[in-house]
C-alpha cells in the first residue's frame, strides 16, 4: 500500500482488520526511554531547556517565572 494520502489508506484497511492491527503495530510512534524528548516542564509541557538540577522538572522559561517564589535569587 503505497499512497501518500493516509486517510485513503485507513479507509482501504478498515476491511481488513488483520491487516490495520498489523499496520499500526509497524507504523506507530514508540515510547521514548531516551534522549531529550522524555523529560517534559511538569508546568508547561515543554521538552527544551528543560531543568534537572536540584530535582526542578521545569523548564527555563517557567523557572525564571517562578525562581522569587522557591527562593532563588538573582546575583546580577
Amino acid at each position: 500500500m503505497t499512497t501518500k494520502n493516509w486517510k485513503k489508506v485507513f479507509k482501504q484497511l478498515k476491511v481488513k482488520p488483520a491487516k490495520l492491527k498489523k499496520y499500526i503495530k509497524h507504523n506507530s510512534p514508540r515510547p521514548r526511554k531516551d534522549g531529550y524528548s522524555i523529560y517534559r516542564c511538569e508546568r508547561c509541557g515543554r521538552a527544551g531547556g528543560y531543568i534537572n538540577k536540584y530535582r526542578l522538572g521545569l523548564c527555563r522559561c517557567c523557572f525564571k517565572e517562578i525562581a522569587p517564589d522557591i527562593g532563588f535569587k538573582k546575583y546580577s
